[in-house]
C-alpha cells in the first residue's frame, strides 16, 4: 500500500504496489475513543508475540481453535492505516479466482454513498439494483453465500439505532437505509449473508459488540514492513539508509511510521531534503516534516496551475477553513454543502483536487456521486492548523473563540486592545484538554508548532518583530507548564510534552533526563510536572520499555504507593515490573489492579513479593485477574502477609475463564489448610491454566 490511495494522475495496479499488512484477531471489549495518535503511539509498545496475526484474506475464516463460522467481522484501524486498500485488495483476489470462491458475490457499500440515500426510502432489492445494475435478473435470496462490505464506519451520517429499529425480514419491503443496515446487522435480512464493516476505533461503538462474531485491527506496518516500504520506495540504498536512521533516531516520527501514509510523506520530504543536499534544517518534529510536505506539494501547484501567488494563497486558506470546520464537527468526509459553507463551489473543488492531488481528493460514487476528503486526518488537522494561525495574522482574529463559551466572554473585554498570539494558544490548549477523546490534540501540536520562526520563515509568513514572536512563545510554554502542574490525567500531560517539544522547550524533559541519568532520581523531591516528565521520559525513550524496576525512582521523600500510583502508565507500557521490597501496600494494588484491567495494557509479570499487602490487596489483584482484558502470566507474591482470606479470592480469579494466569508464587504467606484446599480444587478444574504454584 502507498501512492495507490494518493497518486491520482498516475494510477497503478493495486497487485504492483500492494504489500500485506499487519492484521491482528481482537476481541469485542470497549472501543479506544482517544485520539489516535496516542492509539499508534500504545500499539507501537504492545508485545507482538501477545497478538494473532490474520491475512487479510481470511478475514472470515475461523481460527484453528474455533468451531463456530464468522458471519460478521469488524475491522478497526485507525485514518490512513490500510483499510480500504484491505478491503479493495480482499475484493480483487476473490475476483481474479485466487481467495473465498465459496462468496458467490460480493456488494461493497461505502458509508460515504450510503450517506446520500440516508433520507430515501427503498427495499434492499432497490439499493442493490441502484448500485449494482448488472444483477437485476439475480435472485439474491436464492444465493448461499454473499458478502456486503460497508467500509468506513467513521463516516456513516444516519443514527444507528440498535434498541429501537423495527424487525424487517424482506428484502422487498421499502425502509430507510438505516433500518436495512441494522436489519442486515442483525440476521434479520439474508440470515446467510457475510457483513463487513470497517471504522476508525472511535466510531467503532455505534454497532453493539454482540453482532460480532470477530473484531480485528489494521495495524498497518510493522518496524520491519517500516524499513521495508523506505526500501521499496527510495531505490538509492544509501539514501534510504540514512532516511531510516533519522526517523529512528526520533521516536515520535518512528512511532507515526506505522501508519503508512506517514511514511509515504516522510519520503516525500526526506529524500528531497537529504537526497539533494537542499539547505535548511531536517525536520525532526511532525509540524517541521508536514511544513516541509506542504511546502513541496505548493511548488507542485505552481507547476500545474500559472495563475498568481495570491491564487495559491487563497486555494490553501480556503481549504483550511474547510478543515478545521469538519474538524470541529468530527467529519473526514465532506459534501458540496459542506465546501459551500467554506466559499468552495464545486468547479473549484475540482480544480483542488487535480492540482493539489496530494492533499485533497475528489471521489466519484457508483453513480458518480461525489465526495471530498483530505488524504489524510493529520493533513486535515495541519491546515486546520494553519488556518487558525494565518487567520490570526491577517485578521487579528481568534477563530477558536466560536467554539469556547469562555474565549466568547473574554472576548469582550479584549475587544478593543489587539491580543497576542499566545491568546489563541492558550485557547486552543483549553479546548483541547477540554476534550473528551483528544480529538484537537494534534492540531494543537501543529498550531503550536507552526508559530515557530523557523516554520513561519519556511511559510514565508512572519509576524512582527523577533522579541515580540520569543515573548509570546514563552507566554505559551509558562501556560502549559502551567496546565501541567495543574492536570492530574497523565495522558492528557503527555500530549502536552510534545507541545512543549513543538515548541523547542525541552527544559522539564532535559531536567528529568539528568536526574535519571545521574541515578540521583531516588534522592529528589519532584513537583507533579516532574513526575508527568519522567512518565514521559520514560515512554518515549528510544529504547523500548521492557522491565520496570520501581526502585529506580522511589524517592525518600514520597511513599512508594504514591510514587508507583504516579508510574503507572509506565507500569502499564513494560512486560514485566519489579516491585518488590519497595513497602507497598494495598493502596497500589488497586492502582495496579486498573493497569491489569485495561485493554492497552502489556503487563505480563508482575513480581510484588515481599510487601505488606494483606487480604484487602490480593483481593483487588483478584478482581483484576477476572477480567477479560487482563494478560497477566506470572505473578510473584512472595512474604506478602496473605492469609486463607486472599487465598479465597486468588481461586475465585483462577476459576475464571478469562484468566491467562500460567505462574503464581505465594511462598511464605499466612496460609492453613482451607486456603490450601481452595487452591488445589481450582488446580482440578479442566480450564484452569496454571502450570506452576508455589
Amino acid at each position: 500500500m502507498s501512492e495507490v490511495m494518493t497518486d491520482q494522475g498516475n494510477p497503478t495496479l493495486l497487485n504492483e504496489i500492494y504489500t500485506e499488512l499487519y492484521i491482528t484477531e481482537g476481541d469485542s471489549g470497549k472501543v479506544n475513543n482517544e485520539h489516535e495518535v496516542r492509539q499508534i503511539e500504545a500499539a507501537s509498545r504492545r508485545a507482538a508475540t501477545e497478538e494473532t496475526p490474520i491475512k487479510c484474506s481470511d478475514i472470515f475464516k475461523p481460527l484453528p481453535e474455533e468451531d463456530k463460522p464468522i458471519r460478521s467481522v469488524l475491522t478497526k484501524g485507525v485514518a490512513g492505516i490500510g483499510k480500504t486498500v484491505s478491503v479493495q485488495k480482499f475484493i480483487l483476489d476473490w475476483a481474479e479466482g485466487k481467495t473465498n470462491q465459496d462468496v458467490h458475490l460480493i456488494f461493497p457499500l461505502p458509508f460515504r454513498e450510503l450517506n446520500l440515500m440516508k433520507d430515501q426510502t427503498l427495499s434492499l432489492m432497490e439499493l442493490l439494483h441502484f448500485y449494482f445494475e448488472g444483477i437485476k435478473e439475480t435472485n439474491i435470496s436464492s444465493l448461499h453465500k454473499v458478502l456486503f462490505i460497508f467500509d468506513g464506519l467513521d463516516e456513516c451520517r444516519f443514527p444507528l439505532d440498535f434498541q429501537n429499529t423495527v424487525r424487517v425480514c424482506d428484502v422487498t419491503e421499502p425502509v430507510s437505509v438505516d433500518v436495512l443496515l441494522i436489519n442486515l446487522i442483525k440476521v434479520n435480512l439474508l440470515p446467510s449473508a457475510l457483513i463487513w464493516i470497517t471504522s476508525r476505533p472511535a466510531a467503532a461503538d455505534q454497532i453493539p459488540s454482540e453482532w460480532f462474531n470477530r473484531v480485528t485491527e489494521v495495524r498497518g506496518f510493522n518496524d520491519p514492513q517500516k524499513e521495508e516500504y523506505f526500501r521499496k520506495r527510495i531505490r538509492d540504498q544509501s539514501l534510504s539508509n540514512r532516511i531510516i536512521t533519522h526517523l529512528k533516531s526520533l521516536r515520535s516520527l518512528y512511532i507515526m511510521c506505522h501508519i503508512p501514509v506517514f511514511c509515504w510523506i516522510s519520503a516525500t520530504v526526506l529524500e528531497r531534503l537529504l537526497g539533494k543536499a537542499e539547505s535548511g534544517e531536517i525536520p525532526k518534529t511532525l509540524t517541521q516534516m508536514y511544513t516541509h510536505f506542504l511546502i513541496i506539494q505548493t511548488n507542485i501547484i505552481k507547476k500545474k496551475y500559472t495563475e498568481s501567488r495570491e491564487t495559491d494563497n487563497e486555494m490553501v486558506l480556503k481549504l483550511g477553513k474547510l478543515a478545521f470546520q469538519q474538524l470541529m464537527k468530527g467529519n473526514l468526509i465532506f459534501y458540496e454543502e459542506d465546501l459551500m459553507e467554506c466559499g468552495i463551489d464545486v468547479t473549484e473543488a475540482s480544480v483542488y483536487s487535480g492540482v493539489c492531488t496530494q492533499i485533497f481528493r475528489e471521489e466519484f460514487g457508483l453513480h458518480q456521486s461525489k465526495v471530498y476528503c483530505f488524504v489524510h486526518l493529520s493533513i486535515q488537522e495541519y491546515l486546520a492548523a494553519l488556518y487558525v494561525h494565518l487567520t490570526f495574522m491577517n485578521e487579528k482574529k481568534n477563530v477558536l473563540q466560536c467554539y469556547s463559551v469562555f474565549s466568547k466572554v473574554w472576548a469582550k473585554f479584549k475587544k478593543f486592545k489587539e491580543i497576542p498570539i499566545s491568546d489563541v494558544h492558550k485557547s486552543a490548549v483549553d479546548q483541547a484538554l477540554q476534550s473528551k477523546n483528544g480529538h484537537l490534540n494534534l492540531f494543537l501540536r501543529f498550531l503550536l508548532g507552526i508559530s515557530l520562526e523557523s516554520n513561519q520563515i519556511l511559510l514565508q509568513t512572519r509576524h512582527g518583530n523577533k522579541r515580540s514572536i520569543s515573548h509570546s512563545k514563552q507566554e505559551t510554554v509558562n501556560y502549559i507548564k502551567e496546565k501541567i502542574r495543574e492536570n492530574p490525567s497523565t495522558e492528557k500531560s503527555i500530549n502536552l510534552f510534545h507541545c512543549l517539544n513543538e515548541l523547542e522547550d525541552h527544559s522539564l524533559v532535559e531536567e528529568i533526563q539528568h536526574y535519571i541519568q545521574s541515578g540521583n532520581l531516588q534522592h529528589t523531591e519532584l513537583s507533579p510536572s516532574q513526575w508527568s516528565a519522567v512518565v514521559f521520559v520514560l515512554l518515549s525513550s528510544v529504547q523500548e520499555q521492557d522491565v520496570f524496576v520501581l526502585n529506580k525512582y522511589i524517592s525518600k521523600h514520597h511513599t512508594s504507593d504514591d510514587g508507583l500510583l504516579k508510574l503507572l502508565p509506565v507500569v502499564a507500557a513494560s512486560r514485566k515490573a519489579e516491585l518488590n521490597n519497595c513497602g507497598l501496600n494495598e493502596k497500589s494494588c488497586a492502582g495496579l489492579a486498573s493497569v491489569l484491567s485495561s485493554k492497552s495494557s502489556n503487563l505480563r509479570e508482575l513480581d510484588l513479593s515481599w510487601n505488606n499487602l494483606s487480604d484487602s490487596g490480593v483481593k483487588s489483584l483478584s478482581a483484576a485477574l477476572e477480567n477479560p482484558h487482563c494478560k497477566l502470566k506470572t505473578l510473584r507474591l512472595c512474604y506478602c502477609e496473605i492469609s486463607d482470606e486472599g487465598c479465597a479470592a486468588l481461586s475465585s480469579a483462577l476459576r475464571s475463564n478469562p484468566s491467562h494466569l500460567r505462574e503464581l508464587d505465594l511462598t511464605v504467606n499466612n496460609l492453613r489448610d482451607s486456603g490450601v484446599k481452595s487452591l488445589s480444587a481450582v488446580l482440578k478444574k479442566p480450564h484452569c491454566k496454571l502450570e506452576t504454584l508455589r
